[in-house]
């Protein structure tokens, strides 16, 4: 979750050993059901840039967990988001996950119900209606959306409350001098990893592995060389208070500007970033359970997470440029970095994956630097309790 606390802030680090959420929780089929259903069911979810569906009848389809939504552009410009499953009897209603519809209708490959692009059943194919039948009681069934800064949020909710803006991270970073709306798409990375999505946000969310995971993004960010995220992990951290090297302070690593193979930028700089915003190098903000985007110096990196099973998550990321730095820059040595980095995460995300079914293993226990570990945990532990107090 990448907190970024003041000066004036303590010491971070927990200051007793506590437990890891049981092994169970990772590979447990009826665990991933919980998580589902108390987590992802009920949350605001990234699934797409507006950019992606730009033109009217535009469609997307993406899966989450066990469901199905499309999401499009209806011929008024609006977005709407629907399961992908016709009330007739159930059928999947779009097979490709992206393309145009060919009119303004969403119609069933099985029997040929249509429905517009509200939602609404407006045609059924066959010759009599039931008694009591009315169309009126059988559109598509309707999902959430939210739209962030040109981001496509959807929440699984039948009463969806608040919005995407207001799902990210208290202690998330504030992007708001970054021109997200602007941005354009350089460069998509789509994985499917191996373990379980909670694996993968429990990476995030230290850096005790940098040193050994990742070293030439500890040589780039010389306090996660350390295995710390910020000055304040460090139980020493006010003996170098007033030392302003990397190693102790955070940020880069003396004159390196953003994350690249080189450390340089390779397109402008965009403008109305403060000083500081420059100098660290990466501000994080974090919308559990779905994504985290970082924005550096020349360009924005966003990765969105969705599960596919209790041991299998799909990571897809992408790189945003300014449109004018896109068209003049070789963005290779930006993409060959990220991508490196996120390929070491999600390798050692899957080797984390295979030990977890010993039998004699069960639960972790977790160091003082894995302090946000334990408020993920603990945010997962409160979303379970939630719902079973409505069952």
């Amino acid at each position: 979750m990448h907190p970024s606390p003041s000066e004036r802030d303590p010491y971070n680090g927990l200051s007793r050993a506590e437990p890891t959420l049981p092994s169970s929780a990772y590979w447990d089929s009826e665990a991933y059901q919980r998580d589902l259903d108390a987590i992802w069911h009920k949350s605001w979810l990234l699934v797409s840039r507006e950019a992606d569906l730009a033109q009217p009848l535009a469609f997307r389809t993406f899966r989450i967990g066990t469901q199905e939504i499309v999401i499009l552009r209806d011929e008024t410009g609006e977005l709407r988001a629907f399961h992908n499953t016709c009330r007739h009897r159930g059928s999947q209603l779009c097979q490709k996950s992206e393309g145009r519809l060919k009119a303004r209708l969403i119609t069933c490959p099985y029997h040929a119900w249509s429905y517009s692009l509200r939602g609404d059943l407006v045609r059924v194919t066959s010759k009599s209606l039931p008694d009591g039948f009315d169309k009126a009681d059988h559109p598509l069934y309707r999902v959430a959306l939210s739209v962030w800064r040109g981001f496509v949020f959807v929440n699984l909710q039948q009463a969806a409350a608040g919005s995407a803006g207001t799902s990210f991270d208290p202690a998330s970073g504030d992007l708001a001098n970054w021109p997200l709306e602007t941005l354009v798409s350089g460069h998509v990375l789509r994985k499917v990893m191996n373990c379980n999505w909670k694996i993968f946000w429990e990476n995030f969310n230290e850096c005790l592995h940098c040193p050994g995971v990742h070293k030439d993004l500890s040589r780039l960010v010389p306090i996660y060389g350390r295995g710390l995220m910020s000055r304040h992990d460090d139980p020493d951290w006010g003996r170098h208070a007033d030392n302003d090297a990397p190693e102790f302070s955070g940020g880069l690593r003396a004159g390196a500007e953003t994350w690249s193979r080189d450390g340089h930028a390779h397109g402008p700089v965009l403008p109305g970033l403060t000083p500081a915003e420059r100098a660290a190098g990466q501000t994080y903000a974090t919308s559990l359970p779905s994504m985290f985007i970082v924005g550096h110096v020349d360009y924005v990196r966003t990765v969105r997470l969705m599960p596919l099973g209790p041991e299998q998550t799909e990571l897809t990321a992408e790189w945003l440029f300014a449109p004018e730095a896109l068209a003049e820059t070789d963005i290779d040595n930006v993409v060959a970095f990220g991508t490196q980095v996120l390929e070491e995460d999600a390798a050692i995300c899957e080797i984390n994956q295979k030990g977890l079914r010993s039998m004699r293993h069960q639960a972790g226990v977790l160091m003082p630097e894995e302090y946000d570990l334990h408020r993920f945990h603990n945010w997962v532990r409160e979303r379970h309790a939630a719902l079973e107090a409505t069952a």
